[in-house]
């Protein structure tokens, strides 16, 4: 396989979310499926509400039908397209209710832990038929030849990457356009690592990735005429995880996606810091929040996040070249 296969699987996806857009986003319409702004947020925000949402469907429906047309048929490429789908049916369940109660929350914590788990569960039970996997799992260590191998415990592992990631992916969608354009960066750089490894199958679902969520990324630009929900949140960092499980780099996926992780740690800081002392870090968490109520345009926030993104995606990538 060549790149440019990767390319041609990047345009189809973004030919199909494209046209996908202007079907998809009046039918949300016609259904109400509109998006409701928690009230604690940022007020100018409130101007959103009532936005499609649900978006997410666009980009699962790229991602699957370009990934099935080009990618290999094996393991590899049914794991990916399990937690891609598998965390956007999660989501879809999430977006649901909270559109049916007419309410900023849906599932709840522990109901999304609980339907998290399972579909890990499911995840590690094919990783353990994969041919190579089952005399052993083993957590490679970034910018070294050493592994750590821990056997069957390493599904408590791959739960804290399933779950870890796909909630600072989630945390990360909070303005038009930041999750879309950040998770581009982190995509491409990853398609071009798993080829580099010769893990084709992972690099094509990489690049179908970037050409769906490229397209998506036309229609949730702002002022976004619609919204991903949890649909389309938690299937990029359900399908982001993957890849970095399939390329053996789930530590290395930190810093390809310290953008998450900063968003995530913020949130953290904030709750513990109000919980334990009384006083809040940040002006609001996650951390986009933060700049937007310092003062900075959602356009500039968004752009400094896409910038942020591209350097720890692309240095990483760098690093480990070397």
């Amino acid at each position: 396989m060549d790149l440019q296969a990767l390319l041609f699987t990047a345009i189809a996806a973004f030919a199909i979310g494209l046209l996908l857009g202007p079907i998809a986003i009046p039918i949300l319409h016609r259904l109400k499926f509109g998006q409701s702004i928690r009230e604690e947020g940022p007020q100018h925000h409130q101007v959103k509400a009532g936005t499609p949402t649900m978006g997410g469907v666009i980009i699962l429906i790229a991602v699957v039908l370009t990934t099935l047309r080009f990618a290999f048929d094996n393991l590899d490429t049914a794991m990916l397209l399990v937690a891609t789908v598998g965390f956007g049916l999660i989501g879809f369940a999430d977006d649901l209710i909270k559109i049916l109660k007419k309410r900023n929350l849906g599932l709840t914590a522990k109901q999304k832990i609980v339907l998290q788990s399972l579909l890990t569960i499911l995840l590690f039970l094919m990783l353990y038929l994969q041919q190579g996997r089952s005399e052993g799992f083993a957590i490679h260590i970034p910018f070294s030849n050493w592994a750590l191998s821990i056997g069957v415990l390493y599904i408590v592992f791959l739960l804290l990457v399933l779950v870890g990631t796909t909630n600072a992916v989630n945390l990360t969608d909070g303005l038009d356009g930041l999750l879309s354009g950040s998770a581009i960066m982190v995509f491409a750089a990853y398609a071009i690592y798993a080829y580099w490894h010769t893990n084709y199958d992972v690099a094509l679902f990489c690049a179908a990735m970037v050409g769906a969520l490229a397209a998506f990324l036309a229609f949730n630009r702002h002022p976004a005429k619609v919204f991903m929900g949890d649909t389309g949140s938690l299937a990029i960092g359900g399908g982001l995880a993957m890849v970095a499980v399939l390329t053996h780099s789930e530590l290395a996926l930190i810093l390809f996606g310290l953008v998450f992780v900063i968003e995530a740690l913020s949130v953290m800081i904030q709750v513990f810091s109000y919980r334990t002392f009384g006083r809040r870090v940040f002006r609001m968490s996650p951390l986009h929040h933060h700049f937007e109520l310092g003062g900075w345009s959602e356009w500039e926030v968004v752009l400094l996040f896409w910038f942020a993104s591209f350097i720890c995606a692309f240095g990483t990538l760098a690093l480990l070249s070397y």
